[in-house]
């Protein structure tokens, strides 16, 4: 099909190189630049610099629904617009131009966790399984009919990144089933069921502050679901220690409190949780780097007793 691509991050890239294989992509539409690292230099979306290494026309619209964009896209006339982490909602106005749809790549099985960051949220709460869903777009916010679904397992061993590689693959197939079964006319519209719609809120930076009257399951769930970016971490000596690895650890620490460091072993520092001890085996300290716990431990004292906040 003849088709435009809207997509961001570096997952929408996986769904853009698919659909080279199979379609011919007109146009490709991204998030625009923005400034990067200390010098905060503007730097390309990931979708953006792959589809210029293509030859690929990119336009990066403040917001989509401007009229002048909309016209533009009428002019490209596609058949078929895909989208996959693009990162604006889009008015009716995109909805209506192309024969076969808007057709979006949501990185959860429908109807549960609609919204910004489906992946995270699922290791968050403890889910074995993901997917992803294929569905027309409508004007709420992932309530559009479903089209096709594929589950994806979350492994104990799985964090963010893991997750994302692999969902970014099995929306990429899906995406292209999806588009093929469009095209054949044998695919079936489901509408969701919005009474069992869950949200996934979007992640900041105080998602990763650690509450550690939870769980040492709960705990860990979210270090791994904000593992590499943005983190989970504790206030230690005024300062955000991130915390990326650990191990539930046996042992009688009742005495202690939450957020208590109450011993220490070959791996790491155990802190106490709320029903029972974790120990810390991977972390990062304001300005350095990522280490295993126990080499930090051979430069940096955290003593028995300290209370991580």
């Amino acid at each position: 099909m003849r088709m435009i691509f809207m997509g961001t991050p570096e997952f929408a890239v996986y769904s853009l190189k698919a659909l080279l294989t199979q379609h011919e992509v007109i146009a490709v539409v991204s998030q625009p630049d923005k400034p990067k690292g200390r010098g905060k230099k503007l730097a390309p979306t990931p979708v953006k610099e792959y589809a210029l290494e293509q030859g690929i026309q990119v336009y990066q619209p403040e917001k989509a629904r401007d009229p002048e964009f909309v016209a533009l896209l009428k002019e490209l006339n596609p058949d078929v617009i895909a989208v996959t982490a693009f990162g604006q909602i889009l008015p009716e106005s995109i909805l209506n131009i192309p024969q076969y749809g808007c057709i979006n790549v949501h990185g959860s099985l429908l109807p549960k966790y609609r919204g910004a960051a489906p992946m995270q949220w699922s290791i968050i709460n403890g889910e074995k399984v993901t997917g992803i869903t294929t569905m027309f777009m409508a004007k709420g916010m992932d309530t559009g009919d479903m089209l096709l679904k594929t589950e994806v397992p979350i492994t104990p061993e799985d964090n963010f990144a893991s997750v994302h590689d692999k969902m970014a693959l099995a929306g990429a197939d899906l995406l292209l089933d999806t588009l093929t079964a469009l095209q054949a006319g044998t695919v079936e519209r489901i509408p969701q069921n919005h009474e069992e719609a869950t949200y996934a809120a979007m992640i900041t930076k105080e998602t990763g502050h650690i509450d550690w009257s939870k769980s040492a399951e709960e705990i860990l769930n979210l270090m791994r679901g904000l593992d590499p970016a943005p983190g989970a971490y504790a206030m230690y000596e005024g300062e955000p220690l991130k915390l990326f690895k650990g191990t539930k650890t046996e042992g009688d620490y009742r005495h202690g409190k939450c957020g208590e460091v109450v011993d220490s072993n070959k791996k790491g520092f155990v802190v106490k949780c709320g029903d029972g001890a974790l120990t810390i085996t991977e972390l990062q300290a304001t300005g350095k780097k990522r280490m295993p716990a126990d080499a930090y431990l051979r430069g940096h004292a955290i003593n028995q007793g300290v209370l991580l906040q």
